[in-house]
């Protein structure tokens, strides 16, 4: 499990991503590359400009200039709603497949219909209801070759009725987190939870995911293909489990929600340090779990989300570069969510029913409180740290743990216990392990071996602002 508040933050701001092993477990999310996925067209959610990929349909449109602002608009939209409207349609449809391809030809029809016809007032429900015709469409194709699609058509139609009378919006706010649980229902195998979430929640591809998974993109898709048939054969209900049901469906909940934070906050590679559309998402999820009852863990990673939230007008400066925690302007940090984090959290701890997000929120809350890296309570951290690997043993935890015991107790203390963490081996391809490692070496003055761990910490590493701090502190180097 990943932990956002991160005390290599003092070195290199960062969300600690443990590596991934052939068996299973959390994955280096830290290694992601954004690279294209295999998936069909019309099937896959991607990142950055949706319409690179949708709009060879509408490569006509696309050349005239008056239709930029409509591109720019929906670019927004996409990269905003298409989750939450992926999910409506998921919830509409029952069907995974169908409900991206729909959405990703009302996508398409929006950039050729906007133009001419003039934006809705509400983009949301037109991309919605359009994507229902479209999978209407669709399965009156199919119904030509098979009778049974016929039946189904019918059905949609009558639900879809019944559906408009209804409160949408309703409906529509509650979606995501009623995908998220049925993507984490227990009769999934727990890699395939994560795998799918990841895939119709976070929006990665099967490449992306494959590659976290330290597994081919094939296998991944089949595992992947597996779930959903599972979900459509079981068949699975796309629903909030029930009081009684919740305790058994939460843990799983909790830990893909605070995936898609981790992605938000520290993204894996590209151009940007962070996605604040799906921290955005991570927290608002958080919000409405909280909202199904008053249980410590679901604040403790609210409070957790709230206060990791709160730096991040200070993590990059006004060009994009990264900034680390001790050099942030700290004025910048966001007063009303660090407050209502560490309410939440003092909350959580007076239960004392909390577990490892509570622990990794007093870790953040800690930091929220210093005035600075100097004036941090490390020791209180460094103990934290302790109770923190007594319940969820970790490399992570403990490579945290050690860039804390530098901070009070000297750079060499510190490089001890890093190469402790790293003499194990399943750190060995995490970056963040090698530029910690590095950080200590350049404290101690030990230049050549500060430069190596570095250089190996760069070649690790996909995301362009660390690639750049990295290869700035290799030229300082020389």
């Amino acid at each position: 499990m990943g932990h956002p508040h991160c005390d290599l933050d003092s070195r290199l701001e960062c969300v600690g991503h443990p590596p991934q092993n052939r068996k299973g477990g959390p994955a280096t999310w830290g290694t992601l590359p954004r690279s294209a996925g295999i998936d069909p067209p019309f099937a896959k959610l991607i990142r950055g400009r949706w319409f690179a990929k949708v709009v060879v349909m509408s490569e006509r449109v696309m050349s005239e200039i008056s239709t930029e602002p409509i591109r720019e608009l929906l670019d927004s939209l996409y990269r905003v709603d298409s989750g939450r409207i992926l999910a409506t349609l998921i919830r509409l449809l029952g069907d995974f497949d169908l409900a991206e391809e729909a959405m990703h030809e009302a996508f398409a029809a929006a950039l050729s219909l906007w133009p001419k016809s003039g934006v809705p007032g509400n983009p949301r429900p037109w991309l919605i209801s359009t994507a229902r015709f479209k999978a209407v469409d669709t399965l009156r194709r199919r119904a030509r070759l098979d009778a049974s699609q016929d039946e189904l058509v019918r059905h949609l139609e009558a639900q879809w009725s019944a559906a408009e009378r209804a409160n949408e919006e309703d409906f529509f706010e509650d979606d995501r987190l009623r995908l998220i649980f049925t993507c984490c229902h227990p009769a999934l195998p727990p890699e395939a939870r994560v795998a799918l979430t990841l895939r119709e929640v976070c929006g990665l591809t099967t490449e992306e995911i494959a590659k976290a998974f330290l597994t081919t993109p094939r296998t991944l898709a089949q595992r992947i293909v597996r779930a959903k048939a599972k979900i459509r054969e079981t068949p699975i209900p796309y629903e909030v489990p029930t009081p009684q049901e919740l305790p058994e469906r939460l843990g799983a909940v909790l830990h893909v929600i605070y995936l898609v934070f981790n992605e938000g906050y520290s993204a894996a590679a590209g151009a940007e340090v962070m996605r604040a559309e799906l921290t955005g998402e991570a927290i608002r999820l958080g919000r409405l779990l909280t909202e199904l009852g008053p249980e410590p863990e679901v604040m403790g990673l609210l409070a957790l989300m709230l206060l990791q939230e709160s730096r991040r007008t200070a993590r990059t400066s006004p060009t994009g570069e990264l900034i680390l925690l001790e050099n942030q302007d700290r004025s910048l940090w966001n007063k009303e969510q660090i407050a209502e984090g560490v309410a939440l959290l003092e909350k959580t701890l007076k239960s004392r029913r909390f577990g490892t997000y509570t622990l990794q929120a007093a870790i953040a809350a800690v930091h929220a409180e210093a005035e600075s890296v100097a004036t941090t309570d490390w020791r209180q951290i460094v103990a934290l740290y302790n109770q923190l690997l007594r319940i969820q043993p970790s490399p992570v935890v403990q490579l945290n743990r050690a860039v804390a015991i530098a901070e009070c107790e000297g750079p060499e203390a510190g490089l001890a216990q890093i190469d402790a963490v790293l003499e194990h081996g399943e750190l060995a391809n995490y970056y963040l392990a090698h530029s910690a490692r590095a950080d200590m070496y350049r404290r101690l003055g030990r230049t050549a071996e500060a430069r190596a761990s570095y250089e190996k910490a760069l070649a690790l590493t996909q995301q362009e602002p660390e690639r750049q701090f990295l290869q700035e502190r290799i030229r300082q180097l020389k």
